[in-house]
């Protein structure tokens, strides 16, 4: 299907869509919040900046949360599996360094004694399963799900 928009306002639609406080991320925050976790923003721990700006810090326990769009992060959902037709192999590139450049900032994190989870924009629509994921990696009830193509 050809693109309804032209370059120039596609270009204009996506310099628009912003990295920090998505309305995903402010999401998973609020409910996180709402349960008396606390926690930093945008991987600053001790002073220090973490390896991807994971998007929720909690220091005490050592653990980071990543809250990814699955188009951008190339998720293995729907969403993530759609391949744009127009301008296709810049998309395959830039989103293919993404995923790469995400892999190896978990493993940094992790060899720096971090526990990491990711939360992609499509598990926001059960709010309940998430809920219990995020409270499971949280209490330590269960390690990290791993990333099927971290």
């Amino acid at each position: 299907m050809a693109d309804k928009l032209t370059p120039e306002q596609r270009s204009w639609n996506m310099s628009r869509i912003r990295g920090k406080n998505t309305k995903p991320e402010m999401l998973v925050r609020r409910l996180l919040h709402a349960k008396g976790y606390r926690y930093r923003l945008h991987g600053s721990a001790h002073g220090g900046k973490l390896p991807g700006n994971p998007d929720l810090v909690f220091a005490g326990r050592h653990k980071v949360i990543f809250v990814n769009g699955c188009f951008w992060h190339f998720h293995e959902c729907r969403v993530g599996m759609h391949a744009p037709q127009a301008n296709a192999e810049f998309w395959e590139t830039k989103r293919t360094r993404t995923r790469n450049r995400d892999a190896a900032q978990r493993l940094q994190l992790e060899h720096d004694g971090w526990e990491v989870l990711t939360v992609w924009e499509c598990e926001l629509k059960d709010s309940s399963a998430l809920e219990l994921r995020l409270d499971a990696f949280l209490q330590g009830l269960q390690g990290p799900t791993p990333d099927k193509h971290a």
